[in-house]
């Protein structure tokens, strides 16, 4: 090895050392990993250098036995001597360089070991340090704590007496300002006590009389309502007996076919009083003249001209095939149900069949005839099967209708009756006015002449002019009738000379 190697082996162990002082001064544990890579580091450059300087000997060691080569033979012997010996020297400076190394190493690793131990040993000091200064610190501060509670303990007994003795001071003011207020209290009450039982015996006794007064008048009314209403039950027992006999009445009606039918003209021929004008229906009418069949209502129809139009009306009860329609329904039975019904239906359309063929005869009738049911829960079973009522229209000219249809026609009919009276009394009713307006005329002529010759009366005469006069403007649309035919339809002259009769 060359002396500038060594020089900076001694320089870098130097340096190394100085660090490693250094580092083991400050204790940072940081510090000794930096500088265990820089004895890495160190150790890699010295190896490096070791090598380098082997590899100059080599080269040198190899031109030297080149150049002793060259010479001569003569100093072959003392040249390999000399050759000898420097490699004796060469190999004992790289073994003591060597062991140098090694012993550097090996002391550099002794001192990091001593070092590692010694950075143990200073932190385990810290750690037992912060340890007892950790105790020390929560001694201080339990201290600390005692001595806290122990103020807070004192000031809130301080605050708690004080308040106690606060209360108790408020407790005797209450005490004594609830005292006096129940003695002023009690002194109002006693008057108001007073006050009121004098009043509440002028009530009572108010009372008592009123109560006395209303309690007879109460008992007398009441009395007198059991009276009307024991009145009253005995009328209700009189109307329960007359109710029963009518049931029984109606029970014998419907049990017989003849009374039956007659129970529905007697809605029919009601209907017609009440809702058609006199005269307006005839019953028991033969329609046909080839038949003796005569049906039960025939109504005359409005018409303009001279001949009379009818229109059949028949009452029909079928009360068995309702009847058993009920019950089917009543008994949940659907097949008899349904087998009651196409009875009803059957039945039904032989009545419409017959009205049709034996009522229903135009000119002398109108084109469809009527079928009565008196019953709407009968008319409803009808109307329920589908199609019947129209297909029985369709087919048989028949119209079929219940309690609440029928008095809708009748006063249509009343209505066609009504309008076809108006207008046959039409022209008498114009020629009444006509003759109004000439005898008008007439009178209003005498009345002038009266009040020149009568002055007395001139205002009086003058308000009937007056009238006379308005109730000729609202006949101006209506021509005047001549005179004598005026007198005759009036009547006037018969009039005046019953009037002029003492």
């Amino acid at each position: 090895m060359t002396p500038d190697a060594m020089i900076l082996l001694g320089a870098i162990a130097l340096v190394f050392v100085l660090v490693l002082v250094l580092v083991l001064r400050r204790g940072d544990a940081e510090g000794l990993a930096r500088l265990q890579e820089r004895l890495g580091a160190l150790q890699a450059e010295v190896r490096a250098e070791v090598q380098r300087g082997t590899a100059e000997i080599g080269e040198k060691t190899a031109a030297f036995t080149l150049d002793q080569a060259r010479a001569a033979n003569a100093g072959q012997a003392e040249t390999r001597a000399a050759l000898d010996a420097q490699k004796s020297a060469l190999s004992e400076q790289v073994a003591a360089l060597q062991l140098a190394q090694a012993g550097g190493i090996a002391a550099l690793r002794t001192s990091l070991a001593e070092a590692e131990a010694r950075q143990q040993k200073t932190q385990g000091e810290q750690r037992e340090t912060l340890s007892e200064q950790i105790a020390a610190l929560k001694r201080d501060l339990a201290q600390a704590l005692a001595d806290q509670r122990n103020s807070l303990t004192e000031a809130e007994t301080r605050q708690q007496k004080a308040l106690t003795e606060q209360m108790t001071t408020a407790r005797d003011l209450i005490e004594r300002k609830a005292t006096e207020s129940r003695e002023a209290l009690e002194a109002k009450l006693k008057e108001l006590r007073e006050a009121n039982d004098a009043r509440l015996a002028d009530i009572q006794k108010s009372v008592n009389e009123q109560l006395a007064t209303a309690v007879e008048k109460q008992m007398t009314e009441s009395f007198a309502r059991v009276i009307d209403q024991f009145n009253a039950i005995q009328a209700m027992m009189g109307n329960v007996t007359a109710v029963a006999t009518q049931v029984g009445d109606l029970k014998r009606l419907f049990g017989n076919v003849k009374t039956r039918g007659g129970w529905g003209e007697t809605q029919v021929k009601a209907l017609l009083d009440d809702i058609l004008p006199a005269g307006s229906y005839e019953t028991n009418v033969k329609l046909r003249d080839d038949s003796a069949d005569a049906v039960e209502f025939a109504i005359l129809m409005p018409t303009t001209g001279e001949e009379r139009v009818f229109l059949a009306v028949d009452a029909k009860f079928p009360v068995e095939d309702y009847e058993r329609l009920m019950n089917a329904w009543d008994a949940a039975d659907p097949v008899a149900e349904a087998q009651a019904r196409r009875g009803l239906e059957v039945r039904v359309r032989g009545e419409a069949a017959k009205i049709g063929s034996k009522y229903i005869c135009p000119p002398r009738t109108v084109e469809f005839g009527v079928m009565y049911l008196p019953t709407e829960g009968l008319y409803a079973e009808i109307a329920r099967i589908p199609g019947l009522i129209d297909d029985i229209g369709r087919t048989h000219r028949v119209l079929v209708l219940g309690p609440s249809l029928l008095p809708a026609m009748l006063r249509t009919i009343q209505l066609g009756h009504v309008t076809l009276a108006l207008s046959k009394n039409a022209e008498g009713v114009r020629e009444l006015l006509s003759a109004t307006k000439a005898e008008m005329g007439k009178m209003d002529a005498v009345l002038g002449a009266l009040s020149k010759q009568v002055g007395t009366v001139s205002n009086t005469i003058g308000r009937a002019q007056t009238r006379t006069r308005a109730i000729t403007r609202k006949l101006r649309g209506v021509e005047a009738m001549p005179g004598d035919q005026s007198e005759a339809l009036l009547e006037i002259d018969a009039d005046i000379a019953e009037e002029a009769e003492p």
